[in-house]
């Protein structure tokens, strides 16, 4: 497995673990919650990271899709989530060589879903939930640890 290969590995751990911040213990309508009419609720916002994810995936197998599928439930996206970091990263430890730029991937599809949960954590504060802070830095965030079950949250001391 190339460096390449393993940053981007490593940057689904984190997807996976800064995701999961936002992600778990929502309140249980929080997949309707969104800032005004017009605008995404977090289970669109929630259904778009992983139609991003999706994509992504299978531009690194050869053949990308946009998959752009109706949000549907909170729980059948969350379980999407996990299942596409899952089957990402797997893709990503199994294969040879990249077949596109891994400049690209980060710039793209991993990014924007950085945004996204970005957006998903503004959505829990204003749902009443906030996702409380911590030290990214100093966070146990693990190459190939992409599921739902993160370590615990650490607070650097300043």
């Amino acid at each position: 497995m190339s460096d390449d290969q393993h940053l981007l590995r490593h940057m689904l751990a984190v997807i996976a673990y800064r995701g999961g911040n936002v992600l778990r213990n929502a309140p249980a309508d929080f997949g309707a919650t969104r800032i005004r009419d017009d605008t995404r609720s977090a289970v669109e916002i929630l259904a778009h990271i992983n139609d991003v994810l999706y994509w992504g995936l299978t531009k690194v197998q050869g053949d990308p899709v946009l998959n752009e599928r109706p949000a549907g439930k909170w729980r059948e996206q969350l379980d999407d989530f996990y299942d596409l970091l899952a089957r990402f990263d797997e893709t990503l430890r199994s294969m040879d060589e990249l077949p596109c730029s891994p400049a690209r991937l980060l710039a793209g599809p991993l990014a924007d879903t950085l945004t996204h949960i970005g957006q998903l954590a503004t959505l829990r504060k204003l749902a009443g939930s906030p996702v409380r802070g911590e030290s990214y830095f100093a966070a146990d965030i693990e190459t190939g640890r992409v599921g739902p079950d993160q370590a615990a949250p650490v607070k650097e001391k300043r």
